[in-house]
């Protein structure tokens, strides 16, 4: 094996050599504490502040609205937990998806052992939630509505702003988690009526262990972390400060390039699809065109085993998942397949590749390649498909 093709986009992805540049002073000479007085600590305070304006211009809001976090999960955390006990007195139930991320669902199930009712939406074949059934779950005790942007697993595109316009009319807090949107669509959190978003780092290019919550101005909202008075008492500890300055440029990087990084994604992403859905008793997971992620394809292989396909690919030089990288090490079926209606024998069945900046039309063609022997060696080795066969369903 000599070739390495990375199709784990969505997992994590590198960082660039611009944001590592950014990064570096401030592991070695300008590595004052950004609190203390003296003036090695200026260059630092300055660094924080650079970073959350470049974050601030990519999502369209004011830079006191931007409070850096140790990552996407914690940003979530940090939502939900925050909304939900500064507002209690107003109500207690809270709005979500079933296919949510589990930093989303994770949080919501501790809320609902501390007093809190969850609704949790269900999602048509595509993933896409109703808004007719957003509408009607809201009561006079909902306070919050968390439903991400674009899905991690099968890449589906939620209508963010007419959520978000929904929430606005109910006088309801909307909350997106745009860890996998960030830098792949564009977001404006005015125009789409965003209350809360969390986004991550290392989605875009930057250092792993940083992220984002923008909470709207104004908004009461119970602190996560104490300790100390950092970002403006919100978020206690000290800053990470060569990680936001990487993640201030990281996103820089990924907003101003965003419509040529889409068009070229979607273009390999579709070759991809193509040549997937020729191998028989394969199905495309998520939605078709622009209401899908540029870089995510998600498929399932019937009558087979989606470990065995990455142990495979992996010997092929093939990096990819089955679905979250944060629930891999899970024999369950992914929650998002089940949600959408796949019986488990086919979700078990599941391939997600996902394509970033990195990705070339030979890495497509080297999988368009490799893919259908694997998937055939597989169904030769299943009882699956040889009952399959016997039953003469081919």
């Amino acid at each position: 094996m000599n070739k390495v093709v990375y199709m784990d986009y969505a997992a994590t992805t590198f960082v660039k050599p611009e944001v590592l540049e950014e990064m570096l002073p401030y592991f070695t000479e300008k590595f004052g504490n950004p609190s203390s007085f003296y003036s090695i600590s200026r260059d630092t305070k300055m660094a924080i502040d650079k970073g959350r304006q470049r974050v601030a211009k990519a999502l369209n809001c004011e830079a006191s609205e931007i409070y850096f976090t140790g990552g996407g999960s914690e940003a979530d955390n940090w939502a939900i937990k925050g909304i939900a006990f500064a507002n209690k007195n107003k109500g207690n139930h809270i709005i979500t998806t079933k296919i949510e991320h589990h930093a989303v669902l994770h949080t919501c199930e501790y809320l609902e052992k501390n007093g809190f009712e969850v609704t949790y939406l269900g999602v048509n074949k595509e993933g896409f939630i109703d808004l007719d059934e957003l509408k009607n779950a809201i009561t006079d005790k909902t306070i919050l509505v968390s439903i991400m942007a674009a899905n991690n697993e099968i890449g589906t595109i939620q209508p963010i702003k007419e959520i978000g316009e929904i929430c606005r009319e109910r006088k309801v807090f909307f909350h997106t988690d745009a860890v996998q949107a960030v830098g792949n669509i564009a977001i404006d959190v005015k125009d789409m009526n965003i209350d809360l978003l969390s986004l991550a780092g290392h989605k875009i290019y930057g250092p792993k262990g940083i992220g984002v919550l923008y909470i709207k101005k104004g908004i009461k909202i119970d602190n996560l972390v104490h300790g100390g008075g950092q970002e403006r008492a919100r978020r206690a500890g000290t800053e990470n400060v060569a990680a936001i300055a990487g993640l201030g440029k990281a996103i820089e990087l990924a907003t101003v390039n965003l419509d040529k990084h889409a068009k070229k994604l979607t273009e390999l992403r579709d070759k991809l699809i193509d040549g997937l859905l020729k191998i028989p008793y394969t199905r495309l997971n998520g939605p078709k065109g622009e209401k899908r992620l540029p870089g995510n394809v998600n498929v399932c292989f019937e009558f087979i085993e989606g470990e065995s396909i990455l142990l495979m690919l992996d010997f092929e030089g093939v990096c990819a998942s089955s679905g979250s990288a944060c629930t891999s090490g899970s024999l369950d079926p992914s929650h998002v397949l089940l949600a959408i209606g796949l019986p488990h024998e086919i979700a078990h069945g599941s391939l997600r590749l996902s394509l970033g900046d990195g990705t070339t039309e030979e890495d497509v063609e080297h999988v368009l390649r490799v893919v259908p022997p694997i998937i055939q060696r597989l169904r030769d080795m299943s009882p699956l498909w040889e009952d399959f066969q016997k039953r003469g369903e081919k």
